[in-house]
């Protein structure tokens, strides 16, 4: 089992030093990848439902700073050495993929191949207003880009003509380090599970229902046998708040024999002495784990 920290770029990780103090101690730890969040902007007074709460509302105050996860990824890159780099979602419906291509083989080579994408098609309508991409297509967006960054990231000459993005005979350097960037989906949706099952390296519901979780994993897993592709080669990824205490090595056993492979933890709940509170976490759970 690997294990991950999601929120990365939250909370005290704003500040440069603790970001990088935060980073070597996780890594140390045994801890094998970092995942930050993303919003370019929140609107104040969003009406958009958070769909991860029961308060419709994200955690936290809305002010609170959440640094470009690519840059701070970037900079935490050059304080470690082994730890992966993961985007825990990065809205990829609101990013040009051309650009990001760019920017995420950048990171990949920088970091010596310790690049993950993890997306997600976004919920705040008032961020896309914003931004000014259409919330509506968010979706059709989601799946070509996929698609756009691997024709850019795996040709000579990348050409490609969808509905959003066309280009042809373009030479994009540098290019990922193994050829390509893993391409995490997130959410905790059927449709999610199904985006993950067509065209994912992995699938990433950030929910802890081991009966929710059953079922989106049969509908990744139906999905991708039904496209032609080796379920089997879908990494399946989940948050651990039951991977925590007294009951941490059982809860980690039971999303294994689910298929799980990495379990995520919110980095909050290591934010207070985070060098001892992370040894403490990797002898107790990580070094034990199956």
């Amino acid at each position: 089992m690997k294990f991950g920290i999601v929120f990365a770029n939250t909370g005290p990780c704003n500040d440069p030093v603790l970001a990088a103090e935060f980073a070597r101690a996780a890594e140390a730890a045994g801890f094998e990848s970092l995942w930050t969040v993303e919003h370019v902007v929140v609107p104040a007074g969003y009406q958009s439902s958070y769909p991860y709460d029961p308060s419709g509302r994200m955690p936290g105050k809305d002010d609170s700073p959440v640094p470009d996860p690519l840059v701070w990824l970037a900079y935490v890159a050059a304080a470690t050495s082994t730890i992966k780099l993961g985007t825990g979602v990065l809205i990829l419906p609101q990013r040009n993929p051309v650009v990001l291509a760019k920017e995420l083989a950048t990171l990949d080579v920088l970091s010596a191949g310790r690049a993950l994408l993890g997306i997600g098609v976004g919920w705040l309508e008032e961020e896309f207003e914003a931004v000014g991409v259409p919330f509506a297509e968010r979706a059709a967006r989601t799946d070509e880009a996929v698609e756009a960054l691997r024709v850019l990231w795996s040709e000579e000459r990348a050409t490609f003509a969808g509905r959003f993005s066309n280009f042809r005979d373009c030479i994009v350097r540098p290019q990922p380090v193994g050829g390509t960037i893993p391409v995490h989906v997130g959410g905790h949706s059927e449709a999610a599970a199904r985006r993950a099952g067509q065209l994912g390296d992995g699938f990433f519901p950030a929910i802890g229902d081991h009966d929710r979780l059953r079922h989106l994993f049969d509908v990744v897993r139906r999905t991708a046998e039904e496209a032609g592709r080796d379920p089997s080669a879908i990494e399946l990824t989940t948050g651990g708040k039951g991977a925590i205490g007294p009951g941490a090595l059982d809860e980690v056993a039971a999303l294994a024999a689910m298929g799980v492979e990495r379990v995520v933890l919110p980095g909050f709940l290591f934010w207070k002495e985070p060098a001892e509170a992370f040894a403490r976490y990797g002898e107790e759970v990580i070094a034990k784990a199956p």
